[in-house]
């Protein structure tokens, strides 16, 4: 869910990129020529989630929930509602496939304790027979990239400890030696993305915020588990992920998007302990910098006597290219808001071919909030949007739900307030009783 307006653009890193071409455009007088970006989809190991993400044979019953936020409090209140926790947070699904797809965090100042609950539930439901699947969204990988735009001071005071403000004054003191060597960056940017004193530097950097960005890393309590997690995933007839697998993306397998996201993770990765070992960025910048920084160094690179190490330079020029990745693109399975936008005429087609592709009768889709705060059917039963604004400070007042489908096929949206039913697609050969 992103902002307060639901047709807003699906991808916001434009400004980003545009900022650092111009950079670039005022030192060389033109932009940095970029490389085409090919994907190449790898043949991988399957990691713990693959099992969820391939299933065939379909559990009694499986529960999704959209998009948190950091609504810690409304999350467990859904969450009793659907019988998946008791009033201890403790899991009472059962034998319950629980699908959360993504966006646990931003926005919301307790993200910290709904992933810690996310991951205290996946454990216990493992021992109990149950499952819990959780999917990245798109602000999961925004958190990893370092695009932090909806993280909040509260947010940031929540990783703080003892020992905050003296990690704080030490990080300052790495980047004033940074900001040092690299003057004529800092020159370049009239309207400076980076900090240019002590004062801009901290407003920029509250206590908590090096806490925060070593606990998303590949290294830390959130990085390492936001980092097992699969982008899309099917059970039974059903497959869930966050935004959608538009047209443009249905020619990949299911198993081809998650491995191609995974990837893109695994390059940045990479590539970012190198551009720190290289001292072209510090550990703890975000993307704006990060871009910046690499915008200036290809910048270099063109004006060096020697030639540059070519691998090295595809990783700078897949960095500033990081909004085609297939994780950031607006017609990615983490960004596009197609099931919501499309008119039933134009999108009736559309999803039946997706759903033909990968043999599905239904999708499960949050991020796009609801305006009326139900969860939405779309193109006769075959699209469910699940998002309804979790988040109390939204504008549509914040409302928790869920989506049981059970194994008869019938479908129902949970409110902490009340049910609807959604589907009933009862099965012959095992006939439901009457409520």
């Amino acid at each position: 869910m992103e902002g307060t307006n639901r047709h807003q653009s699906s991808n916001q890193n434009a400004p980003i990129l545009l900022e650092a071409g111009k950079m670039v455009s005022q030192l060389a007088g033109h932009c940095v020529c970029r490389a085409g970006l090919l994907f190449v989809l790898l043949s991988v190991s399957l990691v713990p989630w693959a099992a969820a993400a391939s299933a065939t044979d379909p559990p009694d019953r499986v529960v999704a929930i959209g998009d948190v936020h950091g609504a810690f409090d409304n999350f467990c209140l859904i969450l009793r509602r659907a019988r998946l926790a008791d009033e201890q947070n403790h899991w009472t699904g059962g034998s319950t496939t629980f699908v959360q797809t993504g966006d646990l965090i931003d926005r919301g100042a307790k993200g910290r304790e709904v992933m810690d609950l996310l991951m205290a539930l996946q454990a216990e439901a493992a021992k109990s027979g149950g499952q819990v699947v959780p999917l990245l969204g798109n602000h999961e990988v925004m958190n990893i990239l370092g695009d932090l735009r909806y993280v909040t001071p509260a947010i940031y005071a929540d990783f703080a400890d003892s020992e905050s403000e003296k990690r704080r004054k030490a990080a300052y003191r790495e980047y004033a030696a940074w900001a040092a060597s690299h003057a004529k960056l800092l020159a370049a940017v009239k309207q400076p993305a980076l900090p240019g004193s002590e004062e801009e530097w901290m407003a920029q950097h509250p206590a908590g915020f090096i806490e925060y960005r070593e606990a998303f890393s590949p290294k830390g309590k959130y990085g390492k588990w936001i980092r097992q997690h699969a982008a899309v995933a099917k059970i039974g007839d059903v497959i869930f992920l966050h935004g959608g697998i538009s047209p443009a993306v249905s020619s990949l397998s299911l198993e081809q998007i998650n491995s191609q996201v995974r990837e893109e993770i695994k390059n940045f990765d990479k590539t970012m302990q190198e551009l720190v070992s290289r001292k072209i960025v510090l550990p703890f910048f975000t993307i704006r910098e990060v871009s910046l920084a690499v915008q200036w160094e290809l910048l270099q690179e063109r004006s060096a006597s020697t030639a540059p190490d070519a691998e090295f330079h595809n990783r700078l020029v897949r960095i500033v290219e990081f909004n085609k990745w297939l994780c950031m693109r607006e017609d990615g399975p983490l960004w596009f808001r197609g099931y919501d936008s499309w008119s039933e005429e134009a999108g009736a087609p559309e999803i039946a071919k997706i759903l033909a592709a990968y043999g599905a009768s239904h999708i499960v889709v949050a991020h796009t909030v609801q305006q009326k705060t139900h969860i939405r059917s779309r193109f006769a039963g075959a699209v469910f949007l699940i998002d309804t604004g979790m988040l109390s400070t939204y504008w549509q007042g914040g409302r928790a739900s869920a989506l049981e489908i059970q194994k008869d096929g019938k479908i129902t949206a949970l409110y902490v307030d009340g049910q609807e039913v959604l589907l009933e697609e009862k099965n012959p050969a095992s006939p439901t009783k009457p409520n």
